[in-house]
Formats: structure tokens, sequence, C-alpha cells
């Protein structure tokens, strides 16, 4: 790309770029040449908006816990509708989509990466303790409607999908739909009214 072009939404541009070169090529794999040549920029331009490659992937990683927040909003908005585990089976789904597993992957391979993350998420594990938290308000809502048993202990449930679903998604992309749904009413086992 000619020096001096404006590039529109250069963050989201890298970002996009490197989830799909985390798809195709794994941890392993990024690096910030690659991430620059999969979204047809100069290297220049990676680094003039970060510090550093681990600055940008620490964003990248933030971008996605970010997204969350505005899944966990409307998760909590479906609560009352549909059923318990369909709306759990739903969010999981799209939380073990393919890139979050990678990215998953990603913060455990490197471990400047998992340092810089600590200063803005300092306990488990990126990404997926967001989501567990997800789970959490959602059935916090739930157990409030009346829909899931009072004494649900609604911080063990969450927790245990998200450690069920990450097994389902990990190595084999995507988990399949029935299978996640019958972890799920497995996991919720007695609480659901």
């Amino acid at each position: 790309m000619p020096t001096g072009v404006a590039i529109r939404d250069v963050r989201e541009q890298l970002f996009a770029a490197a989830e799909r070169v985390l798809l195709r090529a794994g941890a392993s794999g990024l690096t910030s040449r690659a991430v620059t040549e999969e979204a047809g920029v100069a290297k220049g331009v990676l680094h003039r908006h970060f510090a550093d490659f681990d600055d940008f992937l620490a964003a990248l990683v933030e971008d996605r816990i970010a997204r969350l927040a505005d899944r966990a909003e409307a998760l909590r908005a479906a609560a009352g509708t549909g059923t318990v585990a369909g709306n759990l089976t739903d969010a999981l789904a799209e939380i073990f989509e393919t890139v979050a597993v990678s990215i998953v992957a990603l913060v455990f391979a490197r471990d400047a990466l998992r340092e810089r993350l600590r200063r803005t998420t300092p306990a488990g594990l990126p990404l997926l303790t967001e989501a567990g938290a997800m789970l959490a308000g959602y059935l916090r809502a739930e157990r409030d409607l009346g829909r899931i048993a009072a004494d649900a202990d609604v911080d063990v449930l969450a927790p245990t999908l998200i450690g069920s679903g990450h097994l389902l998604a990990a190595g084999s992309g995507a988990p399949d739909a029935a299978e996640l749904r019958r972890v799920v009413t497995a996991v919720l086992g007695g609480v659901v009214a």
C-alpha cells in the first residue's frame, strides 16, 4: 500500500486480519508480518498504532472481551424468554466460535501477552473469565425470575458451563450444537424450574 494513504478503521482491519491468520496458521503462525500481509498494509502501520506486537495482541484480546459486554447485556435481556438451556446453548456456541478458542490458545502460548493482560484482567483466563461472568449474570436473572432454583449456585454453574464448552470446542473448532445442548442440559441438572 502506498505511503500516505489513509486507512479507514485500521485497528479493526488489523484485528480481523489477525483472526484470519490465527484460524489458518494457529498461535505459532501469528506474527506481525503475517498480520500486516493479511491486512494488505505495510508492516509499519501496525507499529504506528501499537507499541509492539504484544501490545497489538493485548488490544485484540481486550477488544474481544469488550464485545462480550454487549453480548452479556443481550443475554441478560433474554432472561424469561425461550428456554434456559436454549439460551445458554446459543451463548456458548457464540462464545466458542472458532476464533475465540484460537484466542484462548494464543493467550496460553504467549507469556508476554498474558503478562500484559494481567494489568486489565487480573484473575482467571482472559476472555473465558469474562464469558463466565456473562453466563453467571444471565443465570442470576433467570434465578430472580424463578426459572431456575432459588438455591442454584450460579457462580459454580457458569464456570462449569464455560469449561465444558471449551473442552467440546478445543481442537475441533466450534462445538456441535446438539452435543453442546446435551452438556448444558446435564450441567443444569435439577436447577431448572
